[in-house]
């Protein structure tokens, strides 16, 4: 079986193709800005490696790992609209490269774009990618909002979070492993357990995801650090500082987080002390490992040799110490 670095680079290889330059170049020209900027390529490599983990050639699914890959750009281009984001993995984002009207713009093509490419497929397979793409593409929706709605809340719970980072990010990781193995034609039951594997993994990235905006090293995360911090927003680091803090540690946590006066740095230097001195920090690692070995543990169900499950459990590892 292939190793994760070749599926990154046929899907690579197949991404050029597909980000040529054409008319009005105002609205292309932004798509493939951000999907040559890089990134992990997490979620098309799944596609890819659940479809041979299935028994079938990764080529196969290569549509819809690109459409997976698509769909994920179109929403982080609209995601940093809304967040008013200056960098998207080190470089300017859509929108401040370009303006809010291209971001807009170019984010509704790359949707229809991701839906189109279902159509390189038979019809029961087409059929099956659309339906779940369907479900995924709203539940990212309400994903985005239930975050929107969390920085004006301060009665946020930990279930609450959780429930937010499933549907903004861990099911569209489910998604993109489920694909690999509806191309791949496996049992119903295959399917669905895959899929939560993909789930359980995908909660835990985000968790990883929050702990490295804080303390991750900003020339490799690739993103502003301490992010999350200046905009207020309700991470897990943020929920479980309210939770283990004393309630003075409460009182000056919240008066910091709504402190308008202090520089940004100031600020994410405070709130990082406070993830630190509560236990918050060590709190987020803990359910990282937790939520990995959830999704491990629903490997052992599926009806694949012990070889694969193996190159699961590997990148399952590899995303649980990721630093970027």
């Amino acid at each position: 079986m292939q190793q994760i670095e070749h599926y990154q680079e046929s899907f690579l290889n197949h991404l050029e193709g597909f980000t040529v330059h054409k008319e009005p170049k105002n609205l292309y020209n932004p798509i493939n800005y951000i999907l040559e900027l890089g990134g992990k390529r997490l979620r098309p490599v799944l596609t890819l490696m659940t479809a041979e983990v299935f028994g079938v050639n990764a080529q196969t699914a290569m549509d819809a790992a690109l459409s997976i890959e698509v769909f994920h750009n179109f929403s982080l281009v609209h995601d940093d609209i809304m967040d008013d984001a200056p960098l998207r993995r080190g470089e300017e984002t859509v929108h401040e490269k370009w303006d809010l009207n291209t971001g807009i713009l170019s984010g509704d093509a790359m949707l229809i774009m991701a839906y189109q490419l279902f159509e390189n497929y038979e019809a029961e397979t087409f059929q099956a990618l659309a339906k779940l793409f369907s479900k995924t593409a709203l539940e990212v929706c309400e994903g985005q909002q239930y975050d929107i709605d969390f920085e004006t809340r301060n009665d946020v719970t930990i279930s609450e979070y959780l429930k937010m980072i499933e549907y903004k990010t861990a099911v569209l990781v489910g998604a993109a492993m489920k694909m690999g193995a509806i191309v791949a034609k496996a049992s119903n039951e295959d399917q669905n357990s895959i899929y939560e594997f993909g789930r359980l993994l995908g909660i835990a990235f985000q968790l990883q995801d929050d702990y490295l905006d804080a303390f991750g090293n900003p020339e490799t995360f690739g993103k502003q650090v301490g992010g999350d911090i200046i905009e207020n927003k309700k991470t897990y680091l943020y929920l479980k500082t309210m939770e283990l803090g004393t309630n003075e540690d409460e009182k000056e946590f919240l008066f910091l987080m709504q402190n308008n006066v202090l520089s940004n740095a100031a600020k994410v230097k405070a709130a990082k002390q406070f993830f630190e001195d509560t236990g918050a920090a060590k709190a987020t690692q803990e359910a990282v490992k937790d939520y990995t070995n959830k999704a491990f543990k629903v490997l052992e169900g599926l009806n694949i040799p012990e070889d694969k499950k193996q190159l699961l459990r590997v990148f399952g590892e590899q995303l649980m110490t990721r630093r970027v």
